[in-house]
């Protein structure tokens, strides 16, 4: 039946019986008919059954059903039986085996052919479990697979699979718990005429593994998984939406009016993010093996140490804290092997397909102190990808130091040391004008004046030295200025404005300030003066309703003055 059918009358009928007993044993009989006014018919019939023969638990289900319209008439058969025991005198181990598959025909009246939409499964399996009901526990299995496909009026067996699967549960120890699972198949292909397969062995693994150890001195989690598969090779375009709810800002670099791909750069200012990437699938495929690997692992020396010990090293290290995580997905071309070190490939490795990866490091002293601490963070994001150009990596390696500093009841200060890298590399001829490699280094001082709950003044100045370490060198000096002011008024109402005077030596060569380096190094601005102000009022209305209205401006150089206005309402449930 077509998803497109025209409206037309429509007649459901259900009719069913069961019998049972006291011991949940039953048997089950529903028919449902399905009559449409323009000459479409369906018949569903169900069996559902259920019998416990001396601790043999049997499960049937039987789902046939049929259809009939002026152009088709098909059927859908669905089996499924498992039969299993626990073996109460071996630990109450569970064993059993299972059938379940589908058998789907639909034929061409005119033609007397199957459809290609027509096929079908069976699966054959065998497991043994430990006992459910206890925290910690194991199961194997095995079963067999195998697809048919429609070759003109018939379903003929194209491959077979064998799978074995094994998974365990370790959550009896509240302080450490893991979790495992692993499968392997090997495909053995059929009929090579009609298989849309090759031949092929796979692996998919996943263990996870949670710590809360020393009266939480460490807590934390591991993820690991590996699989394999097939990865497209993607292309993207850049679709234009309204202003503020794209991500992309489009600059004219050739200034020949007409939009291409390597002149779309992440917009930094809401007016300008005016388009999306939107990924398309290509036809080129690549048998791909992948691996995940994710930690989060956080120490607090303070769990075990009292922070009014008199040790001097202990008092010192009960005022510390780290927290560390890391998440890196990694796929890389096939040869043959299983892929199992998610660390032993570089971006500029030629087999690797795509790599999206981020490490940080936190170190923090007087966290919980109200009167003065510092946290260093130490942190590394790199991603790969395949497109259809190429390949384009990016990475930015980022080292933040930070200071506060309640001088008294009214006053704090704060001091922020920066220091990143930012890189990105492609290798199409018509995208390699966008690489670069940018250093930066910066501070940013402030001091803030606070009056009970409803007033915060803020002053702050930035610094900021990038430079471009290839190619043409280009350099960015940037010195900003920036007043912060938030008032609430009468707990329902907030007020918040900000006032940004930027200037900015730009060093290079003609021209360059209108590049893709030449965006990043100004950040979005021009050189010499820089003028940045918005106000954002917020107010609580009755019912729960929360109206917001938003103002920026920006003046960059001679450029015209750009006014942004935005409204909302919000339902807070």
């Amino acid at each position: 039946m077509p998803f497109d059918a025209p409206p037309a009358n429509e007649n459901l009928t259900t009719a069913s019986i069961k019998i049972g007993d006291n011991w949940n044993n039953h048997l089950q009989y529903e028919v449902t008919s399905y009559i449409r006014s323009d000459k479409y018919t369906g018949l569903r019939h169900t069996l559902d059954h259920f019998q416990d023969l001396k601790g043999w638990k049997l499960i049937n289900k039987l789902s046939l059903t049929s259809i009939d319209n002026s152009l088709q008439k098909g059927e859908f058969l669905r089996p499924m039986f498992d039969v299993s025991k626990v073996l109460q005198n071996s630990r109450k181990l569970q064993v059993g085996l299972s059938y379940s598959g589908e058998h789907n025909k639909l034929r061409n009246k005119l033609l007397d052919t199957l459809s290609y939409l027509s096929y079908a499964f069976n699966i054959w399996q065998a497991y043994i479990k430990s006992d459910n009901t206890k925290l910690n526990k194991w199961g194997f299995s095995f079963f067999t697979r195998n697809d048919l496909l429609p070759v003109q009026s018939k379903l003929i067996p194209v491959n077979k699979s064998y799978n074995y699967n094994v998974f365990t549960e370790f959550l009896r120890n509240e302080r450490h718990q893991l979790k495992t699972t692993l499968t392997y198949r090997k495909l053995h292909i059929l009929n090579n005429s009609i298989s849309r397969q090759k031949e092929d062995e796979s692996l998919l693994g996943r263990a996870e593994y949670f710590v809360n150890e020393w009266k939480g001195l460490v807590n934390g989690n591991i993820l690991y998984e590996l699989g394999a598969g097939q990865e497209q090779r993607r292309d993207y375009t850049y679709i234009e939406v309204p202003a503020g709810q794209g991500e992309y800002t489009w600059i004219d670099y050739n200034g020949n009016g007409i939009p291409e791909l390597n002149e779309f750069e992440i917009a930094i200012f809401p007016d300008q993010k005016k388009f999306i990437r939107v990924f398309t699938p290509g036809n080129q495929y690549v048998k791909a093996n992948y691996v995940q690997f994710n930690y989060s692992i956080s120490i607090f020396p303070r769990a075990v140490i009292s922070s009014t010990a008199h040790n001097g090293m202990k008092k010192l290290l009960s005022r510390t804290s780290t927290s560390s995580a890391l998440q890196i997905t990694k796929k890389d071309i096939s040869t043959g092997k299983f892929e199992f070190n998610p660390f032993n490939k570089k971006l500029v490795d030629t087999t690797l397909i795509s790599l999206n990866s981020y490490l940080s490091n936190t170190f923090f002293f007087n966290r919980t102190n109200t009167r003065w601490g510092f946290d260093v963070t130490n942190s590394i994001t790199s991603g790969k990808a395949l497109l259809q150009y190429g390949f384009e990596s990016r990475s930015t390696k980022t080292l933040i130091g930070k200071t506060r500093l309640n001088l008294n009841r009214n006053f704090t200060g704060n001091l922020a040391l920066r220091q990143v890298i930012n890189e990105l590399n492609t290798n199409g001829p018509k995208f390699n004008n966008r690489n670069y490699k940018i250093k930066q280094a910066g501070l940013e001082p402030s001091i803030s004046y606070i009056h009970k709950s409803n007033l915060r003044l803020s002053l702050i100045y930035s610094f900021a030295n990038k430079r471009n370490v290839i190619d043409s060198m280009e350099r960015s000096v940037n010195h900003a200025l920036t007043t912060e002011l938030k008032y609430n008024i009468l707990n329902n109402s907030t007020l918040n404005t900000k006032f940004t005077f930027n200037t900015i030596d730009f060093r290079a060569y003609p021209g360059a300030a209108n590049t893709t380096v030449g965006y990043i190094l100004l950040d979005g601005l021009v050189p010499g003066k820089n003028y940045l102000w918005g106000a954002d009022y917020t107010r609580r209305l009755p019912g729960n309703i929360e109206l917001s209205i938003q103002y920026e401006g920006r003046k960059p150089g001679s450029s015209k003055t750009v006014h942004i206005g935005r409204a909302f309402i919000r339902a807070i449930f």
